[in-house]
Formats: structure tokens, C-alpha cells, sequence
């Protein structure tokens, strides 16, 4: 096996293994059959993709098998020098286990954590990342779809939990949250929000389920600073499972998606407390283990801090239940809908009310039957600020048909 980053040159080594977090998806272009690599992580080539062709040969990528044992199965006119040569294409686009691959993963986090700049990796995606046509199309939703029957007095307000679904499918609803902190002019925003990715690191998060960053966040509509003081006395606290390594952010969506709205709705400065929460699973099996400890010091410590504070507004962000195939359920979505939407209900109640312990035991019941992926953030919202009452403002559920899987979403604003 090659070392030091060098790309891989052996014909009697095994064949390095395709990166099992690759998605690999057929499509068609032109008349032509394609295999695209969907990289979640980035860190291979954009955009590439593979004559379909290519298939046979990628499922022979199994991390046992050498070119020379392969040599008698390449078919006439295929060299082991230009397997050899196809291998080495692969491995420079990052799509294999490799050394090479490793070396340069390891660049892009060690870039990323080194910056004082998180760059969105929304914009251009989700929504125009050109300043102009992002303002037209907040300007067209928020015409469409503003809430004018919440109340408009913001006195009392503490928190917003809302979703942080993809903005192409769900912004009437983030329109119809982010309308009731419209007039809100707080100094600070506490976000606590789901961390997708700190799983794909767990030897750096594995007991640190908070995840604070102290980088600016870079959007299109303008720079949102982070509130260095307040976060550097957070780190500074002892117990609390609080971490400032924070390459769980570097391709994370719910932070910016919420930070996208306020940087359109608000125009005084604020800053930014952005912290991500990775999930309790160990919650629902332990109530009195180390990580509830490490919750129950964060909520105090937060409660200390911002719990009488009328300058800091929380904002919650993480989405309801995900089911169907693309999420593991060996059924599609729609035969789950009736089923779902009632847990939902009774999930969205206990959080209205700020029922921690309610949510967390319908939680228990069935071990997160149906990925609430919003679950540790506002359990960590209401831990910590308990003495809120919430008023539900919206509840969508996006039926991703052509996937047979679906994602519920809804957003709950809170006052003291």
C-alpha cells in the first residue's frame, strides 16, 4: 500500500475499497448512462461521474483483491498496467480508501478549523447565492407566505424552534416562522442546532455532544459575527461535554439556513453563539448516565448566562421525523404518514409546553422510532430554559415520492 499521501502503485497489494459514505447514483444525459458520486463530505472531485460501464469493475473494489489476482478476469486488450493506470485515476479524484484520500481529508479539516471564516455551503444550492436575486426571492416568499396572524408584539419572546429543511421545499414555512422574531432587535442569538456530520468524526465528538464554533458566518446578504467573548467562556466552563474543534460545522446546513433569514429580516448588529448538538441516543437508554450529566450542567449554565438576559434571542433548529427507504425503513414513507404525523403530534404538544420529560420518555418508547433529527437541540433548548410556553406555527411534511421517503417539519416560538 502506498504511504504518505502518494496515490496507490501496487499490482499485488489489494485494491483499495470504494468510500462506503459515497452515494453513488445512476443518471442519464443525453442519451448516455452515468454513475454520478455524490460526496457529502467534499472531499472528492465535483461533479464527477462515471461511464456506467465502470460498474462491473468498481464492485470488484472490495479491499481483498490484487491486480494480479484480478489478471485473469480483465478480459482481452486490458492490461494490469492499465488497470493499474484506471485505479490511480480514482484514487486522484478521491473516490478510495487510500492514503491519498486520507492525506487530503485531513488538509480540509485542518484548513477549515484554522479559518475564522465558515463559508456557506448553502448558497447556490438551496437558494441564489447572487445578493440581488437572493433578496428578490425572499422579497417574493415572505409577500406569499408571512404569517400576519401571529401576535406581533415580540415582548416576551425567548426562543424560535424551526426547521432546516432544504428552503426549495419548505419556505413557506420557514416564512411563516421567522415572521414572528421579524421586529426583534437582540444583541446575541444562541443557536443550538442538529449536528448531521460529527458522527463521521467520533473519536473527536464521542464525549463532547456540543459542538461551538467561533467563526464568522459568511452569507450572501452579509458577514454574521460570532460572539467571541460569550463563547470563549463557554469553552472555558468545565463539564459541560463542550468542544471548540468544530469540523462537524464546515459542511453543516441548520445553522446557516436560519442565519440565512435573520441576515435578510435583520438590520442591527447582533452575533452569534453557534453550536451544534449531536444526538442522545444515549438518553434513551440511560437516564442517569454521563451524557444526561453533561446536559444537565450545559442547561444550567446556559440558564445562568441568558435565562433573564432580554438581549439573547435561542433559535432551535432541527427538523421532525425522516422515514422511508432512503432512511432505512423497509417500506415507503406513505404507508407510515398516519402513523408518523400522530407521533408528531404528540412530540410537537409535549415541546409546546416545554415538557421535556414527556418528549423524552415518547422518545424512549420505541428508541427514536422515526429520527426526530430535532430532538437533542430543543431537549437542550428546554433543559436549559425551562420556564417557557410555546405556540406551534407550523407543520409541513415533505413527500420526497420518487424516493419513497418523506421528512415532517414544524416550528414552535416560545415565550417567557
Amino acid at each position: 500500500m502506498s504511504k504518505n499521501g502518494k496515490l496507490f502503485d501496487s499490482k499485488t497489494d489489494p485494491l483499495p475499497r470504494i468510500r462506503p459514505e459515497l452515494d453513488i447514483i445512476p443518471v442519464e444525459n443525453n442519451g448516455d448512462s452515468y454513475l454520478y458520486f455524490h460526496d457529502s463530505m467534499g472531499y472528492a472531485t465535483d461533479n464527477f461521474a462515471l461511464n456506467r460501464q465502470a460498474g462491473p469493475l468498481l464492485s470488484l473494489l472490495d479491499g481483498q483483491k490484487s491486480i494480479e489476482q484480478l489478471k485473469p478476469h480483465l478480459g482481452e486488450g486490458v492490461t494490469a498496467d492499465q488497470l493499474l493506470e484506471y485505479i490511480q485515476f480514482l484514487d486522484k479524484n478521491r473516490l478510495l480508501l487510500t492514503p491519498h484520500f486520507k492525506q487530503h481529508a485531513d488538509q480540509v479539516e485542518e484548513e477549515y478549523e484554522s479559518s475564522s471564516v465558515h463559508s456557506s455551503i448553502t448558497a447556490g444550492n438551496s437558494y441564489p447565492a447572487n445578493p440581488d436575486e437572493l433578496r428578490t426571492f425572499l422579497d417574493d416568499a415572505f409577500t406569499k407566505h408571512e404569517n400576519t396572524d401571529i401576535d406581533a408584539d415580540s415582548k416576551g419572546i425567548k426562543a424560535l424552534y424551526a426547521p432546516h429543511i432544504d428552503p426549495r421545499v419548505g419556505l413557506d414555512s420557514y416564512v411563516k416562522a421567522f415572521s414572528a422574531i421579524r421586529e426583534m432587535e437582540p444583541k446575541r442569538v444562541v443557536v443550538l442546532a442538529t449536528s448531521h456530520y460529527s458522527g463521521m468524526h467520533p473519536d473527536l465528538y464521542q464525549d463532547q455532544p456540543f459542538i461551538v464554533s467561533r467563526k464568522n458566518f459568511e452569507l450572501p446578504l452579509g458577514t454574521i459575527k460570532a460572539d467571541k467573548t460569550a463563547i470563549d467562556e463557554l469553552l472555558q466552563a468545565e463539564g459541560l461535554g463542550v468542544t471548540g474543534c468544530d469540523r462537524a460545522h464546515r459542511i453543516e446546513h441548520s445553522i446557516e439556513l436560519h442565519l440565512l433569514f435573520l441576515s435578510y429580516l435583520w438590520d442591527h448588529d447582533f452575533e452569534i453563539v453557534p453550536v451544534l448538538v449531536r444526538g442522545f441516543d444515549e438518553l434513551l437508554y440511560m437516564e442517569d448516565g454521563h451524557l444526561a450529566g453533561q446536559v444537565e450542567k450545559f442547561g444550567n449554565y446556559l440558564n445562568e448566562q441568558f435565562g433573564e438576559d432580554n438581549e439573547t434571542l435561542f433559535l432551535i433548529s432541527g427538523d421532525l421525523a425522516h422515514i422511508g427507504k432512503k432512511f432505512g425503513d423497509p417500506e415507503p414513507a406513505s404507508n407510515m404518514f398516519s402513523e408518523v404525523k400522530s407521533f408528531d403530534r404528540m412530540f410537537m404538544t409535549y415541546s409546546e409546553k416545554g415538557d421535556r420529560e414527556s418528549m423524552l420518555n415518547l422518545m424512549r418508547e420505541q428508541h427514536d422510532p422515526y429520527r426526530i433529527c430535532g430532538f437533542a437541540p430543543l431537549y437542550s433548548f428546554l433543559n436549559a430554559i425551562p420556564d417557557v410556553k410555546g405556540e406551534q406555527l407550523t407543520y409541513d411534511l415533505w413527500d420526497e415520492t420518487e424516493r419513497e421517503s418523506a421528512v415532517s417539519f414544524g416550528s414552535i416560538l416560545y415565550r417567557k
